[in-house]
């Protein structure tokens, strides 16, 4: 196992993949306010997340974006992040010893951040997380109480946004999960400010 360092809930060093160590130009970290209500999980950092260093700024991210601006939000309002921070090659899926690896940072942040709901983004994080496997669009906008490290999370299971892309019927079980999740965070946050007017 190589050397890995944290600084809070940023990954600045990390050694533990060698395949991903050598298909990565950087740590691809979490984005987002640390203090958020709602957290964003998905699988791992693709072509261009790893140029430019921040989850979800390809297509993927547009989708997600545009989803949270027609709620009112803004990707400025809530966390995102990845099961596995470096990308794997020909953005393959990370493999289970992958996530194994990466897994202490990913709870370290959810602890850290302590959102009032987690939102896995696809099969692999939602895999991870709840550690069985999943039917996304049967369980999308599902509900359930997480161990993760030390913490209990809420988790919503929700379709990844390229899912909208390539398959149209996926767009309302995407829409319906995520009206669930922002319903949920409003009525449970007792802050309200932190996501915005909507």
């Amino acid at each position: 196992m190589g050397m890995a360092e944290m600084d809070g809930v940023t990954v600045t060093d990390c050694e533990r993949c060698p395949a991903l160590c050598e298909s990565r130009s950087r740590i691809v970290n979490g984005d987002g306010p640390e203090d958020a209500s709602l957290l964003f999980v998905g699988e791992a950092p693709g072509a261009q997340e790893d140029s430019e260093g921040r989850p979800f700024v390809g297509r993927s991210g547009d989708v997600l974006n545009d989803a949270l601006r027609d709620r009112g939000l803004s990707r400025s309002d809530v966390r995102i992040t990845n099961c596995v921070r470096c990308r794997p090659p020909d953005n393959r899926d990370p493999h289970t010893e992958e996530l194994a690896n990466c897994r202490g940072y990913l709870e370290t942040e959810l602890a850290r951040v302590d959102p009032d709901l987690v939102v896995t983004l696809g099969k692999v994080p939602t895999e991870h997380l709840l550690e069985r496997s999943v039917a996304v669009t049967k369980e999308a906008g599902s509900v359930h109480d997480v161990r993760l490290g030390e913490t209990t999370h809420r988790l919503l299971v929700c379709v990844h946004p390229a899912a909208t892309l390539y398959d149209r019927s996926q767009r309302s079980t995407f829409d319906e999960a995520l009206d669930e999740a922002v319903a949920l965070v409003g009525a449970g946050a007792g802050d309200q400010s932190r996501l915005g007017d909507y």
